[in-house]
């Protein structure tokens, strides 16, 4: 297992823009584009959480209380409500954890979602990487587990990972627990895997562990700021000593509540059943482009696919000539140029989004 055990003076992290995301992609001249840059799932918020969430507003004079979102968090996952935090969206969370735990040797596992790292850094950490390989399908397998040093005090990973869409199993990434280390697990995008397969979420048995989630992909919430996390309650009451007075505004509270009721998670249940079948519909028709060199990664288990082309630069220039924007992958350590992100979208959007990929390649081969 290649393990890049990255510095701040390394000049490969240069390479790599930590801090570029998807929604760069459909900002600007990109606003009219057909979105397959962003991970957030279409048609989203529903009109019964948009009502939740305008019903809050007459509250706004009022300085917000977090306690029944925290308890609804909390029942939602059998948890007393000392395990869990409400945080302004998966990325503060992020930023807590980088400036309130004593932190020494941190490592990132990559290819993955880059943010961590950035905060890391920011909070003037140095930060060592573990890249898993494509020959290994990007899986966190035996070899990987040992590639991480055994006095790193805190080890993140994604699961489902963006952007490589792996689902890792639980077990092995229990693996890399140890005590006096803490294991922080991103499962953003884990509501969008039937039976929300592999979560760790809920788990109080496996030593240091941090499990951070989001509300934003599957409710479409981005621009309200909603994610919590879940951990022991001394890991909880240091991330809490570091958040400024009433950090998550009353109507991410309202939708943090709503999104806990039975109703709410049937939903989430459905769409993920939707997703997986949407996904499989992208992947097949992605597949028929293997002679053009396409490859990709399976089995993908998120609401995105990751995939490799050949000139995938000219390719991404060409989609957007034609009304699409997916996301680069060169930012993500551990990948290149020749990697892109695909949402997945439902069946009328991917037909059409592969009618257009068609015309890339093509361009892009002449």
């Amino acid at each position: 297992m290649h393990t890049d055990r990255a510095h701040d003076h390394d000049p490969t992290d240069r390479a790599h823009d930590l801090r570029h995301h998807g929604d760069v992609e459909v900002r600007d001249d990109g606003a009219q584009l057909i979105d397959l840059a962003v991970n957030v799932r279409a048609d989203t918020p529903p009109a019964w959480l948009r009502e939740r969430i305008a019903g809050s507003l007459t509250g706004l004079a009022a300085y917000p209380d977090g306690r029944a979102a925290r308890a609804a968090v909390a029942a939602r996952h059998g948890l007393p409500v000392e395990r869990v935090l409400l945080t302004a969206g998966a990325a503060e969370a992020f930023v807590l954890l980088a400036r309130a735990l004593k932190v020494r040797q941190p490592v990132v596992v990559h290819p993955q979602f880059t943010e961590p790292e950035a905060a890391l850094r920011d909070a003037g950490h140095t930060v060592e990487r573990v890249l898993l390989r494509e020959a290994d399908g990007f899986r966190l397998g035996p070899g990987a587990v040992r590639a991480v040093p055994e006095d790193a005090d805190l080890v993140v990973i994604g699961n489902p990972t963006n952007p490589t869409s792996v689902l890792h199993p639980a077990a092995v990434i229990a693996r890399l627990a140890r005590p006096g280390r803490t294991l922080v697990v991103d499962e953003a995008f884990i509501d969008a895997v039937p039976g929300e397969r592999e979560s760790l979420a809920g788990r109080t048995d496996v030593p240091g562990l941090v499990v951070l989630r989001s509300l934003t992909k599957t409710w479409g919430l981005a621009g309200l700021r909603i994610g919590y996390v879940l951990a022991a309650p001394e890991t909880i009451a240091e991330l809490e000593r570091a958040q400024p007075l009433w950090p998550v505004s009353s109507p991410a509270l309202a939708a943090a509540e709503a999104c806990m009721e039975p109703r709410a998670l049937a939903e989430a249940a459905h769409a993920a059943h939707r997703i997986a079948a949407d996904r499989a519909h992208l992947v097949a028709g992605l597949t028929e482009f293997a002679p053009d060199g396409l490859r990709v990664m399976e089995p993908a288990e998120g609401p995105f696919v990751l995939v490799r082309v050949p000139n995938a630069v000219a390719v991404r220039r060409h989609l957007r000539d034609l009304g699409f924007a997916v996301r680069r992958g060169d930012t993500f350590p551990g990948l290149g140029e020749a990697w892109l992100r695909l949402a997945v979208r439902d069946r009328a959007t991917v037909n059409r989004f592969l009618q257009a990929l068609d015309q890339a390649v093509t361009l892009a081969g002449r």
